[in-house]
């Protein structure tokens, strides 16, 4: 079985209000199907996330990102010791494993999954599937500083000049470590709230899924119920859009340039060997201009990790963007990011 790469994406979850409308949106948007026995979606027959019912209703509707871990109880020591904090401590999860929730120093909430018997995405990079992941936050030096000494993050700072910005275009490209960082082995990014975005926005994770078409995946979600926060645009990366689904979930779409895509197959289990850093094309910043996310382009694929759970979706906790803020008290959901913002893409 092939192991994703320390501190790498491997998995994303939805916990849902109404999770039959959930797959509603998503089987007509991405055209997933849905093993109900696992609480997970399908692409091809391909695992590619998970949908849940939400438990409790005081907690945001949101997407989380999991990252792979061989010890879900040491990482999170060395969480607490880099200045994150665990919302969730480890906890068991059956033949899947174990998985966790944790908070970066500047409150941007993410998972830890520790593989078992049977784990992860089975398709990433393909239109359908999970293709990049974006770190929001107030704080970037303290968070950098967080994701290199917890995960070891190989970072690339890009620099304004490269992609034509202002000179306060701040944003970090992510390697694993024991990659070379570049584009064949970023999975990720960071990029910074400015004073465009509320002031009440918490730092967040933007999860973007791989499209054929962005604009007609925009067209399609506001069909369904959903909503476009920042309308399709192009970069060099590929055309962005960022989206909520109809109960609020934020997510992000990517439409690679048809002549980097034509040909190009799945990127699948099947297809990846084993402990490969996660290849993700990531040697450029996001877009951020004032009216587009950043303009950030996935162009590899995230690291492996357990993808459901044994216990019911009523056990399970719920997942997602800050749960609680620093009084302890449920977090409120990130407000909108304005569509004249720098900075919101992925």
């Amino acid at each position: 079985m092939a192991a994703f790469t320390e501190g790498t994406p491997c998995w994303v979850e939805a916990q849902l209000p109404d999770l039959e409308a959930g797959k509603r949106f998503y089987g007509e948007l991405f055209g997933w199907t849905f093993d109900d026995e696992r609480d997970e979606a399908l692409s091809d027959g391909k695992r590619v996330a998970g949908l849940l019912p939400k438990r409790d209703g005081r907690m945001p509707t949101t997407w989380t990102v999991y990252l792979a871990t061989e010890d879900a109880g040491v990482l999170s020591a060395r969480i607490k010791a880099a200045g994150g904090r665990m919302i969730m401590e480890p906890y068991p999860v059956g033949r899947f494993g174990v998985m966790a929730l944790a908070a970066d120093p500047g409150g941007a909430v993410f998972g830890l999954r520790q593989a078992g018997d049977d784990d992860g995405f089975e398709k990433t990079m393909a239109p359908g599937s999970f293709c990049w992941m974006e770190v929001y936050t107030w704080e970037p030096d303290a968070v950098d500083t967080f994701y290199a000494s917890v995960f070891g993050y190989l970072g690339r700072q890009v620099t304004a000049e490269e992609e034509g910005r202002e000179s306060d275009f701040d944003y970090r490209v992510w390697s694993p470590p024991g990659s070379r960082p570049g584009d064949e082995s970023a999975f990720g990014g960071r990029a910074v709230l400015t004073d465009a975005f509320p002031a009440e926005m918490p730092g967040h994770v933007l999860v973007y899924f791989a499209v054929s078409d962005c604009d007609e995946t925009c067209a399609t979600a506001v069909r369904l119920g959903g909503r476009v926060t920042n309308p399709p645009f192009d970069t060099p990366h590929g055309r962005i859009a960022v989206l909520h689904d109809n109960q609020g979930a934020r997510f992000a779409v990517l439409a690679e340039p048809r002549d980097t895509r034509e040909d190009k197959p799945a990127d699948t289990r099947e297809d990846k060997p084993a402990d490969r850093p996660v290849d993700t094309r990531e040697d450029k910043p996001a877009d951020r201009r004032e009216d587009k996310p950043a303009d950030r382009r996935p162009e590899s694929r995230p690291a492996e990790t357990p993808a459901g759970s044994e216990k019911t979706a009523a056990e399970r906790p719920t997942a997602g963007e800050p749960v609680t803020d620093s009084a302890g008290r449920p977090a409120r959901e990130p407000a909108d990011e304005p569509l004249a913002a720098p900075g919101d893409m992925s």
